[in-house]
């Protein structure tokens, strides 16, 4: 059988091994729009050695995606975070990132409250009962709000979740982005009055009283280059970079898919693994329905400014923090940056190398005024941030090398109505045989999702 997978990022990839796993003899060729494979991850030679400028760790925990990894020869390359906590910059002072809760939504005050105003405090711990309607879905922003306050959001929960989807958490969907405290509400709701602080109390209660085995997150001592170049060697396919796909439609004997080269022929199955937007332009001609669902998806963009520092205290002796990174509130108006990765404390490997790993990132959804800003200015505002924040004169120590990626709608927007879009979608390709498409805004963000989202898709596809 002849197939084509349009994308060649970590969906893509993974969908080209998938299908090699299954048989051999399948004849697949990976169209890819830019000039590298990899997609989201983006793994860069830095002098002393690779480092990720994409993303940069997966959930170990997971024992599927650890299962995959370890197939693709990869176990040994396995890192482990040095175990450092973060910080977060309120109220222009560093303090403690609080533990426990769920992504940064307390249970009750006690660990949040430096961080947030006595008024607020007591809301928490007063919180009165509101309706939920079981199996929906509603803003995570809008609902912490409404129960707890905005200096929880703005300060706490917003910081985090704009680290992972480069959105506030008004822009984003409690069910699409924290299921499991959606679903504790649903349990809540079935038995009786319901409260946002008693379904977070339920979540922590249920947690292991001893930690799992091993660091919930890990990464590869060879970055994420690792994992996709070992996909694109392992699947056997012929991958074609700088290929623009224009369209697929469909012929009496299969389909064709404009812009690939002349010799590719038709193919028996199609596989997208492109970005939401890009997925709609190139199905009206396979499933309107399917193109017009995927069009309501948006994209958030971002910026990493990765540094390398000659040296991790500078000439009057300020040095970087003994933490893994830095979360910047969304209320704080004197910061450029949105959150400072400290690598080099946070990856043992990284900091074997000498001096110090730091990449700061900037953009959200809605404002994309940082990640169009000239490279200079990003520069000057990571560097200045940095200082301002924590003393450390990173231009005196020395800035040995310096690299700036965008992502421009790196990040689908997964709001209260995102997983009914996507239900919408693959309910619409189900009525196509021979096509399937998958990615971060099918499957959700992050490493494993797109891993087991993709594979998914591969199931069907070949069924």
């Amino acid at each position: 059988m002849k197939i084509a997978i349009i994308g060649a990022g970590l969906a893509g990839l993974t969908a080209a091994w998938e299908i090699a796993s299954h048989d051999s003899g399948h004849k697949v060729d990976v169209y890819e729009a830019e000039g590298r494979i990899g997609g989201k991850l983006y793994t860069v030679p830095f002098n002393d050695g690779p480092t990720d400028m994409g993303a940069e760790a997966f959930l170990a925990r997971n024992e599927e995606v650890v299962e995959f990894f370890t197939k693709l020869g990869l176990a040994d390359s396995f890192v482990s975070p040095s175990g450092l906590s973060p910080l977060v910059y309120v109220d222009s002072k560093l303090q403690s990132l609080p533990s426990g809760g769920m992504m940064g939504i307390p249970s009750s005050s006690e660990s949040i409250a430096p961080l947030v105003s006595a008024e607020t405090a007591r809301r928490i711990d007063n919180e009165e009962p509101f309706e939920w309607k079981i199996g929906g879905d509603v803003s995570v922003g809008k609902l912490v709000r409404q129960q707890f306050g905005d200096d929880v959001v703005d300060h706490v929960v917003s910081a985090l979740l704009g680290g992972v989807y480069s959105c506030t958490a008004d822009d984003l969907g409690l069910r699409a982005t924290i299921p499991a405290l959606a679903a504790s509400l649903d349990k809540l709701a079935a038995d009786g009055p319901v409260k946002l602080s008693d379904a977070v109390r339920a979540m922590e209660q249920a947690r292991p009283r001893t930690p799992g085995k091993g660091a919930p997150f890990q990464t590869f001592r060879g970055g994420y280059a690792e994992v996709y170049e070992a996909l694109a060697e392992k699947s056997g396919a012929d991958i074609h970079l700088d290929s623009f796909i224009s369209g697929v439609t469909r012929e009496s004997e299969g389909f064709r898919v404009k812009g690939a080269p002349n010799e590719a022929g038709l193919y028996d199955r199609v596989l997208f693994a492109t970005p939401a937007p890009t997925t709609a332009r190139l199905l009206p001609a396979l499933s309107p329905a399917a193109s017009a669902a995927l069009k309501k998806v948006k994209l958030a963009g971002s910026v990493v400014v990765g540094f390398k520092f000659d040296s991790d205290t500078d000439p009057n002796g300020n040095r970087l923090p003994d933490n893994t990174g830095i979360l910047v509130g969304t209320d704080q108006e004197d910061v450029h940056a949105k959150a400072f990765t400290l690598s080099s404390r946070k990856w043992p490997h990284l900091a074997e190398r000498g001096g110090a790993l730091v990449r700061a990132s900037f953009g959200r959804f809605g404002d994309d005024a940082l990640v169009r800003a000239e490279e200079d200015d990003l520069v000057d505002y990571a560097l200045d941030d940095l200082q301002h924040i924590t003393g450390f004169d990173g231009r005196a120590a020395g800035v040995s090398e310096i690299f700036t990626q965008r992502w421009f709608g790196g990040i689908p927007r997964y709001d209260e109505t995102h997983l009914d879009t996507v239900a919408a979608a693959h309910a619409a390709l189900a009525d196509v045989p021979g096509i399937e498409a998958t990615g971060a805004w099918s499957g959700g963000v992050g490493v494993p999702a797109v891993v087991a989202d993709a594979r998914g898709a591969v199931e069907r596809l070949l069924a």
